[in-house]
């Protein structure tokens, strides 16, 4: 069963569904201000498969699905399809609920605020992939070469700070370096084995 693949359908169903119903989208979509007055912690999850047009869905969905083949493979050659299911939904789903609670904290009071997207979960995934093979090639259009796993790894933080910044939209940029961060602890918890040959890998690479 490809999780990855049945994540990436329903939540570009969702996502399209919710775009042209309003009233759905209010009630998925992430407000500090409404899970702290109403307890609606469901829209913790129910935010990351919502997102605000195309290019932000396929650009998320493109990414996870790229990462998400590499790190579903990694799992269930390690602990078998049963073990390997629950951590990876673990990652992902729980990377969607962990990014979203420093953007909890800090807009609870504010009721105008708003933010939706699967980015803490994909980047919880992204760098899982990345401890796996820090220095395989990435292809990232339309740079006509690729570059290093973990140079990608900079270079998505970065944007992910520079458009969190500036941006005025709903999407919840900041998520992506509270997910990257729950990723990376997450699978060195589930394979502490994997620190050493990521740090190994850079030094080859390196020097």
């Amino acid at each position: 069963m490809d999780i990855t693949l049945i994540l990436v359908v329903l939540t570009a169903i969702i996502s399209v569904y919710a775009w042209s119903n309003p009233t759905f989208l209010d009630k998925w979509i992430l407000s500090p201000f409404l899970v702290a007055k109403r307890q609606e912690y469901y829209r913790f999850l129910t935010s990351g498969f919502l997102h605000a047009d195309w290019m932000h869905l396929l650009f998320n969905m493109f990414a996870f699905f790229s990462f998400g083949q590499l790190v579903q493979g990694s799992f269930e050659q390690i602990f078998g399809f049963e073990g390997s299911l629950w951590r990876y939904l673990m990652l992902y789903l729980g990377g969607i609920i962990v990014s979203d609670i420093p953007t909890y904290f800090r807009h609870r009071r504010d009721p105008d605020y708003r933010s939706l997207g699967a980015s803490g979960g994909v980047a919880s995934v992204i760098f899982s992939g990345i401890l796996f093979q820090p220095i395989g090639g990435i292809h990232i259009f339309p740079i006509p070469f690729s570059i290093p796993g973990f140079i990608f790894g900079f270079l998505y933080l970065g944007y992910s700070y520079y458009m969190g910044r500036r941006s005025g939209d709903n999407i919840n940029h900041d998520a992506h370096f509270y997910g990257a961060l729950y990723g990376v602890v997450l699978t060195l918890f589930f394979i502490p084995q994997i620190g050493p040959y990521f740090i190994q890998q850079i030094q080859q690479y390196l020097f």
